[in-house]
């Protein structure tokens, strides 16, 4: 269903730093009618999300969604699109917010102020967030390809049948350009060791006898592992906890 637009959106309506004229408000909006590239405050707008949640959209005329904009995200607006909707940067890509909804704010900020510093500080951490999601999310797509693949003893291609850790080798290396060691032991030692509550899709989980690595797993997210099981089962999903984890590791390098 396509999404519906607003019409006769009443711009004066907006929080643009202060009450505005309508002629004041139509000048101001026109001033960032160019993008500047991430980060860039110099006079310009941005989007806050005050409450609630509100999606990110591909494009105006689309129900796709690049993500759920949360409340505390800040965005940089790159341009005016009317009827309420502005463009904004989205980690490298760019979407569309519509901005007469509650809990969205659009606002002015000043290059020379205290809080430009800020917003800049903010939108750059935030950039940085929405492209390691990004990254993460197209490795669990990449992964999840292979699901009903078969396990073979020794093998480091999911196409012709891998083991657990030729999966994950191979996975990691084609999905998100990331070398790791071949054995699931090797790959344990590699990275940083992450929390059950810190987890995040990408990240490997590890599973032994003891202290001893047996087999390695790719967290996916939603309490599910992509991994390559047995011969019986194949490549497949899993509960992340199916058996008790022994160390999940981060080695995406975000």
């Amino acid at each position: 269903m396509r999404k519906e637009r607003k019409i006769g959106y009443k711009l004066c309506t907006v929080a643009l730093c202060g009450a505005l004229s309508w002629g004041g408000a139509m000048e101001a909006w026109a001033s960032y009618g160019m993008a500047k590239g991430p980060g860039s405050i110099m006079q310009d707008y941005i989007v806050t999300i005050e409450a609630g949640s509100h999606p990110v959209y591909s494009s105006i005329d689309s129900q796709d969604t690049i993500k759920e904009a949360a409340q505390g995200d800040v965005y940089e607006v790159l341009s005016d699109q009317g009827d309420g909707w502005v463009e904004v940067q989205v980690g490298d890509n760019t979407g569309y917010i519509l901005t007469e909804e509650d809990g969205v704010k659009v606002k002015g900020v000043d290059e020379d102020s205290q809080e430009a510093q800020a917003v800049k500080e903010s939108l750059e951490a935030q950039q940085q967030e929405d492209i390691s999601r990004s990254r993460r999310q197209n490795l669990v797509e990449y992964a999840l390809q292979f699901v009903g693949g078969r396990y073979v003893a020794g093998g480091s291609d999911p196409h012709t049948g891998a083991d657990c850790s030729g999966f994950s080798s191979y996975v990691m290396r084609h999905g998100a350009n990331v070398s790791i060691a071949r054995s699931s032991g090797a790959q344990s030692q590699q990275g940083v060791d992450v929390s059950a509550d810190q987890m995040r899709p990408g990240d490997l989980v590890f599973y032994g006898n003891g202290s001893r690595v047996n087999h390695v797993a790719v967290y996916i997210g939603n309490g599910q592992v992509v991994h390559a099981s047995t011969e019986r089962t194949g490549i497949k999903t899993s509960p992340w906890n199916y058996r008790t984890p022994v160390r999940i590791r981060n080695v995406m390098g975000d």
